[in-house]
């Protein structure tokens, strides 16, 4: 094979990146789990056992995952459902704001729902003012309060999933169906459901994932309640860090068990077809239902919105004047001034653009050949480097830290002599291991729906391979690589989890300093650095989007 030396270049390139950055972090934790004191021992997995608090935090993980799976399912798929199978006055409307929690990332949402629902929010004051109440109806704390940021913040991704399938749905089944004598309950449970279950799966494996890793609303919402995640970070700060390998052992086993069982089942499901016929929607003629229908919409896209309002609004309000009042009583452009004329307040958002670049730009240029390479060609252990470079994603963020903390604090021969922590580097490259699954993915997805002919064809007129992978193949899956590219860009401004396990004070990047201000009560400040970061996410898929379309139409 006169190509073999190529691919070889690349297969060693792909293997030492995921060796060095997924297999020996994780072997590391994994071995240090079963240290203390420098010997080998079970004390740690012994004291998580026995541990009340610890198991309680397990528990409580567990079991606050499984219900903000069901809560988004219900919320997300009503939405899609309602939008996708009925027409009514501003349909198109509700529809296109319905997946706006996807711009803001977690730390955001939960910063918002604290100005909104918090004991000092707008909400609680109303309710306060309206009723004559002596303190606030509700305490935004405890499991309750989590569970409400985590339905808020992910029920998106089943809203986002179910749409799509629905639009690649061929109707001509459910007509068949319905002309058969079949009754709505019996189409919907036994052909509309089957076909979405590969939706519903692929977004509770999302949903699930990012529940157990979640750190910013249990870290500022947990009033008491333990989490596992807190469990690490606080074992961390104790300097217990044998033990909080040991629970990141425990978090990573709890979600890798979670991917393996919703995968195997997304195998065994039957896929939606590509729809040959489109949807009739039904127009609700009756008044009093399309009224209700209108009520319960508005309302739904009112507490949508109104995270992101209520932001804006505190980013313009003067620090110390909101006191009692429903509202801040006056307002300054103070806080975006003090933002871009100092550069000390300048230097987060411009350290998260650069890190987030270079962890962007990285894993398009990884992804390239490591596509090609997964999906052109055969080698042994093929599957297990995809496998590879799945697990950060499938690992809570705050395994992934410690496990970049663990194995590369000092010079080693089995790290290369690298050290990480400490420096500037570490932040990109993890956000590179992070968000490499994003691009990856939608990288393979394209390269999988190009005719291989076309590559042959090139190479057997005499065209080199470099030259047929310019002029042929890069065309094709440049659509996919930048959609992809322009995620990862975004995800990666936004992560919180991984950055506060190992970030270093003179490059910390802007989700530590929203929380940072936010611990100094600088409320202004962290809703300033909230606008903006939502700002820039959006601004970034949009382009992603804008440039993917771009080329495509060209290729097309």
């Amino acid at each position: 094979m006169r190509d073999k030396p190529i691919f070889i270049f690349f297969l060693l390139i792909v293997c030492l990146v995921l060796f060095w950055g997924v297999f020996y972090p994780n072997l590391s934790v994994l071995l240090t789990s079963f240290q203390q004191k420098n010997t080998w021992s079970l004390a740690n997995y012994k004291e998580i056992f026995i541990s009340p608090l610890i198991l309680r935090a397990t528990f409580n993980s567990f079991w606050i995952s499984i219900a903000t799976v069901i809560g988004s399912a219900i919320v997300g798929g009503a939405m899609a459902l309602i939008f996708h199978f009925l027409e009514f006055p501003g349909r198109r409307i509700f529809a296109a704001l319905a997946p706006l929690p996807l711009l803001m990332p977690p730390l955001i949402g939960v910063i918002a729902f604290i100005f909104l629902y918090g004991e000092s929010g707008i909400i609680s004051r109303v309710i306060i003012k309206t009723f004559s109440l002596t303190s606030p109806a509700w305490q935004l704390n405890g499991p309750g309060a989590i569970l409400a940021v985590h339905i808020y913040s992910f029920y998106a991704y089943f809203y986002t999933f179910i749409s799509t399938s629905l639009n690649n749905l061929d109707y001509s089944l459910l007509d068949a169906a319905r002309s058969l004598g079949a009754s709505r309950q019996k189409i919907f449970f036994s052909i509309l459901l089957p076909l979405l279950k590969p939706a519903l799966i692929g977004a509770s494996l999302l949903t699930f994932m990012n529940s157990m890793a979640s750190f910013s609303a249990p870290y500022l919402f947990g009033g008491g309640t333990p989490m596992l995640t807190l469990q690490i970070f606080n074992a961390k700060v104790g300097s217990q860090w044998e033990l909080a390998m040991a629970e990141s052992v425990l978090l990573a086993i709890l979600s890798i068990f979670a991917l393996i069982w919703l995968t195997y089942n997304q195998e065994t499901t039957i896929g939606g077809s590509k729809g040959t016929a489109s949807i009739t929607r039904r127009t609700i003629t009756n008044f009093w239902l399309k009224l209700t229908t209108l009520f319960v919409t508005f309302i739904a896209i009112t507490i949508i919105i109104l995270p992101l309002l209520t932001l804006l609004l505190i980013s313009f309000a003067k620090d110390g004047s909101w006191t009692v009042e429903i509202l801040p009583p006056s307002y300054t452009f103070s806080n975006y001034e003090k933002v871009f004329s100092n550069p000390r307040f300048i230097e987060p958002i411009y350290n998260s653009l650069i890190m987030s670049a270079l962890s962007a730009a990285g894993a398009f240029f990884f992804s390239l050949p490591a596509a090609y390479l997964f999906t052109r060609t055969k080698f042994f252990g093929q599957k297990a480097l995809i496998i590879l470079t799945m697990i950060p994603w499938a690992l809570p963020g705050t395994v992934l830290g410690l496990s970049f903390a663990a194995s590369f604090n000092e010079a080693k021969w089995s790290n290369g002599g690298i050290v990480l922590i400490g420096t500037f580097w570490i932040l990109p490259i993890l956000y590179f291991l992070r968000t490499l699954p994003l691009v990856l993915r939608s990288t393979q997805a394209n390269l999988e729906q190009v005719d291989a002919n076309l590559e042959g064809a090139s190479r057997s007129l005499g065209a080199s391979f470099f030259y047929t992978l310019r002029h042929v193949i890069l065309p094709l899956i440049l659509p996919g690589a930048i959609s992809g590219t322009a995620l990862a860009f975004a995800t990666a401004m936004g992560e919180f989890v991984t950055s506060v396990i190992v970030y270093v004070p003179n490059s910390r990047p802007i989700s530590i300093e929203i929380a940072a201000q936010l611990r100094a009560f600088h409320l202004g400040n962290a809703a300033v650095y909230g606008v903006f970061l939502t700002i820039i996410i959006a601004i970034s898929l949009l382009i992603g989007r804008r440039l993917s379309s771009t080329k495509l139409s060209n290729n097309i």
